[in-house]
């Protein structure tokens, strides 16, 4: 009976061990976390749907993609702001170079910068409930230019849950 007793006391202290290392993981910064928020570039992003391109002017010349997961193509569709918590949305730049094929056709070139917008109201009140993360090579960019992405969205559009893209039906 002891060692049935000391058997699942360490079943459960190995248990409780796996439970307290996971949970300290998830918390610790990941490497390719964005500095200031955290943000890491979500996994399988690519098949998420498409929200709508944008074209950046120069001096950036850039294409951009705009993908979100399932819950803020939810949101976009039905009209909701805010968005909910657990938005995700991704924008995809390329610089911008006209086609070899058709010469008035613009296409995408070098990729730029992978940019993430989190919505979880807990995690960021302080920047409105959104966490941003801007990276190049998939790493972050240093902190003084992810400084930005906040001021520029409560600069322009904080009465669309300070997100600059629009749902292109």
């Amino acid at each position: 009976m002891k060692f049935a007793l000391l058997g699942i006391f360490a079943a459960s202290s190995l248990a409780l061990g796996v439970a307290v290392s996971h949970s300290a993981a998830e918390e610790a910064p990941a490497e390719n976390a964005s500095p200031i928020y955290g943000v890491t570039i979500p996994e399988g992003y690519r098949d998420w749907k498409f929200i709508a391109p944008a074209q950046e002017a120069p001096p950036l010349d850039e294409l951009r993609a705009v993908l979100g997961n399932d819950i803020a193509v939810d949101a976009y569709k039905k009209g909701t702001l805010p968005f909910p918590d657990g938005s995700i949305l991704v924008k995809l730049a390329y610089k911008r170079k006209q086609s070899t094929e058709f010469a008035p056709a613009t296409v995408p070139g070098a990729p730029t910068t992978v940019q993430v917008m989190v919505k979880d109201s807990k995690k960021y009140p302080d920047s409105h409930g959104w966490g941003f993360g801007r990276f190049v090579d998939g790493k972050p960019v240093d902190i003084a230019q992810h400084q930005t992405c906040l001021s520029c969205h409560v600069g322009n559009v904080k009465d669309h849950d300070y997100v600059f893209t629009r749902y292109a039906p």
